[in-house]
């Protein structure tokens, strides 16, 4: 795990050198640059394999015509290296899979990345043909941006990297800004400036002669597969044990993830049936009892005898370091649970360099209450119009507000805020912080202007097209993928943990158990009501009935109760008539109503706030 920057064309040592420096956290064993003719290869190394000075990166073939920088790990490299051997052309100074890429590209060409089981970010130069390919793994889960200035080709782990390059420039794309605002994130392949993207999941980038193509090495089949219940099962136990015992592989410290939830004791059953010493397990706990599961993630631990470890941490903890995270954050992410990702990395960093997590659970086995309210969508819009407009509407706006993790009054009004939104699109209204007519409001009517013919749900319209040939319900499961996980899940967990040096792992998305349930009868993952479904058929002899039927959490913190005291002066600041008005970006009376409503409780906006203040946050930082 590390981070990688570079570029073809214009620049030199220093400016490298300095593209590098600004994403040193994410690599600080280590530091590497190559700058040969018009490429530059930099790299911050986390070492995880091979921890000698033979894994150094940037690294090249014995001829050193091909050169390459990666972030990310390769888990069947073992595998492949044998294969390589077996041919009698390659000979290996070093055990890393970064030296495998290299012998793989050179017997297989841009093909070989098909062949990779792994999360991945790779930038390789072949000088033989003056080709640069940059790759991106097929869920996503690592970060690679890019940008094309004046001929020269930038790239980076984050965005931070590339603005370390003078040739780069800091324009607000407002197209992206309107998608933050919807999403709580900026979807790829845009990032929030014009000229830098990022690159696509399971695609690759070729630049030569000055242009570029990109091709995508990967798709999901959605065509179901007629399989028992009892097979399904069968083959989602043997995938998910070897997914977790292959990224077990490490020559550090390595740990897991426990909230208590199902996904992440799901993972930790399967590491400690893989070990043969107690697996080091995390969780941190906080002061608000609803927001808290330190007491589940013990029970956990106690049943599966894990090395178990707990921190505390007070608001006033929490509090104080949002400035610092935030700051680090390049591209606004207004997802609040980064602040306790930030804290759990944080601590487990104490005493491993690896850990697992459970992240893609729920987008894959339909976790979330979304899916639930998905089915009750239509049952709600039969009922007479008058019923649901004058009486249960009207009842539910009227419910007072409380500020408990996911309340019923949160979860209803939520609800009602997306039922009447298009079939692809009301799930992005329940996730997200405005709806189109909110928008209409915040924003200035110069920028309603310049975005008036740009369509914000465009990622997910295509993606819903990709996925055409499943049902619409596994359509839905590829939506979160591709949108929900990918943009936001997987970026608080890469930014959190990278910003401890911390390498995060998650089995659930090992490809191949990734299209095994992509073909998967969508009625296996979810049935009467019943969210991972499968999962929990598959887990209930294996973990505590208890955990394996709990209702879901999040991980959050009380932000709509600290809005209202601790964190009010921040807010009060941040979006005050001085800072909105001076960009022109946004309407400041309709942003007042908004705070004002949340703090007499009328309203449970903290989802708006919170994007709006990170978002402030971020232009301080960043422009």
């Amino acid at each position: 795990m590390c981070g990688i920057a570079g570029f073809v064309g214009a620049g030199n040592r220093q400016i490298l050198e300095k593209m590098v420096e600004s994403i040193k956290y994410r690599g600080p064993d280590d530091r590497g640059f190559l700058v040969k003719n018009n490429v530059g290869l930099g790299h911050a190394r986390l070492s995880i394999i091979d921890l000698s000075f033979a894994g150094r990166q940037p690294m090249s073939n014995y001829q050193e015509t091909v050169w390459l920088v990666f972030n990310g790990e390769i888990y069947n490299f073992k595998e492949l290296r044998i294969e390589l051997l077996k041919t009698g052309k390659y000979t290996f100074k070093s055990q890393t899979d970064t030296e495998a890429l290299i012998y793989l590209y050179e017997e297989y060409g841009i093909s070989f990345l098909k062949k990779l089981n792994g999360m991945f970010a790779i930038a390789l130069y072949d000088f033989k043909i003056g080709k640069l390919i940059l790759a991106r793994d097929r869920i996503g889960k690592k970060p690679l941006y890019w940008g094309l200035f004046n001929s020269t080709l930038i790239f980076g782990s984050e965005l931070k990297a590339i603005l370390e390059h003078p040739i780069t420039k800091k324009e607000i794309d407002f197209n992206s800004f309107n998608q933050y605002l919807t999403f709580e994130y900026v979807p790829t392949p845009h990032s929030i400036l014009k000229s830098i993207y990022k690159l696509e999941p399971a695609t690759s980038l070729v630049f030569q002669g000055g242009k570029i193509k990109k091709e995508k090495f990967w798709k999901l089949d959605f065509n179901e597969k007629p399989v028992s219940f009892n097979e399904a099962l069968s083959t989602v136990d043997s995938l998910l044990n070897q997914a977790v015992k292959s990224r077990l592989m490490a020559d550090v410290p390595i740990g897991i993830f426990l909230s208590g939830g199902l996904d992440s004791s799901t993972i930790a059953y399967y590491a400690q049936k893989n070990s043969s010493k107690k697996i080091k397990t995390f969780s941190v706990g906080f002061e608000e009892k609803s927001f808290d599961e330190s007491a589940y993630a013990k029970i956990i631990s106690n049943f599966l005898g894990t090395e178990h470890h707990c921190s505390l941490f007070t608001s006033k903890e929490i509090l104080d370091t949002i400035p610092y995270i935030i700051s680090l954050l390049d591209e606004p992410l207004a997802d609040v649970s980064l602040l306790p990702t930030f804290f759990l990395s944080h601590y487990a960093k104490r005493y491993v360099t690896v850990a697992l997590g459970g992240d893609g659970g729920d987008e894959l086995f339909a976790g979330y209450p979304t899916f639930q309210a998905e089915n009750v969508v239509e049952i709600y819009k039969k009922l007479p119009h008058y019923l649901r407009k004058k009486i249960i509407e009207k009842i539910i706006n009227l419910l007072p507000i409380r500020d408990s993790n996911f309340s019923f009054d949160f979860k209803l009004k939520k609800f009602v805020s997306g039922v009447y939104s298009d079939q692809n699109r009301r799930h992005f209204n329940w996730l997200g912080s405005f709806n189109k007519s909110e928008l209409d409001q915040l924003l200035s009517s110069e920028i309603r202007q310049e975005i008036k013919n740009k369509n914000e749900y465009s990622s997910v319209d295509q993606y819903y097209y990709e996925a055409k040939e499943a049902s619409f319900n596994n359509k839905l499961l590829y939506l979160y993928l591709r949108t929900y996980l990918m943009d936001d899940v997987l970026v608080k967990v890469d930014r959190a943990s990278m910003y401890n040096a911390l390498e995060v792992r998650a089995p659930f998305l090992d490809f191949n158990l990734v299209e095994f349930l992509a073909k998967l009868s969508y009625n296996y993952k979810y049935r009467h009501f019943q969210t991972k479904y499968i999962l929990k058929k598959l887990m209930i002899d294996k973990l505590p009935k208890n955990i394996v039927f709990r209702q879901k959490k999040g991980f959050g913190i009380p932000l709509a109760k600290w809005l209202k005291a601790d964190l009010k002066e921040l807010c009060e600041d941040l979006l005050s008539k001085n800072n909105i008005e001076k960009d022109g970006f946004l309407n400041f009376e309709y942003i007042t109503k908004l705070k004002q409503d949340h703090y007499s409780g009328m309203r449970d906006n903290h989802k708006q706030i919170w994007t709006l203040m990170v978002w402030q946050m971020w232009k301080k930082n960043w422009l």
